[in-house]
């Protein structure tokens, strides 16, 4: 299994943050998992909520909109749309937690082709230094590693299947 880090950088004073994570896939293998509905609720969000998909057309003005529950049953409802697809690499889209409505991110996820595999870099910017603040004291690092590295156990078991 893939055991690269992940890394995350949200400069004190800025509205983003970026993530890079290596994978031992090629580009098509993570962009299908990524954006396919079937397996976005195996590797998108901490183990400890389940996840369920309400929409999720990955098309460029296509929208997306699911729901992250906790056994206590606190809900978490996530939603945007996807302005551009490339296929295998590149998606940029928005992101808004309805929880803190009308502050809505947008995304940028690439997909570069390495010598062992694929480059996973996403670049956020939030609307303001004090909104990305809010999302990065939310525990979003911890929801990040965590989707990273169940992304990488489903490739790998993609891999074997």
């Amino acid at each position: 299994m893939n055991t690269n880090p992940t890394t995350i950088s949200a400069p004190a004073g800025t509205p983003y943050i970026s993530v890079t994570r290596e994978f031992d896939a090629t580009p098509a293998q993570l962009f299908r998992v990524q954006t396919d509905p079937e397996f976005v609720p195996q590797w998108l969000g901490p183990r400890d909520l389940t996840m369920t998909i309400h929409e999720y057309d990955v098309r460029p003005g296509g929208s997306y909109r699911y729901t992250h529950k906790s056994a206590d049953g606190e809900e978490y409802v996530f939603r945007g749309v996807f302005h551009t697809v490339d296929t295998d690499t590149l998606v940029i889209q928005t992101f808004e937690f309805e929880g803190a409505p009308g502050e809505v991110c947008l995304e940028r996820a690439s997909y570069e082709k390495t010598d062992t595999g694929v480059r996973l870099h996403t670049h956020s910017v939030f609307p303001s230094v004090e909104s990305r603040d809010a999302a990065v004291e939310s525990g979003m690092e911890y929801g990040i590693n965590e989707s990273m590295d169940r992304l990488a156990e489903l490739l790998a078991k993609e891999e074997e299947s």
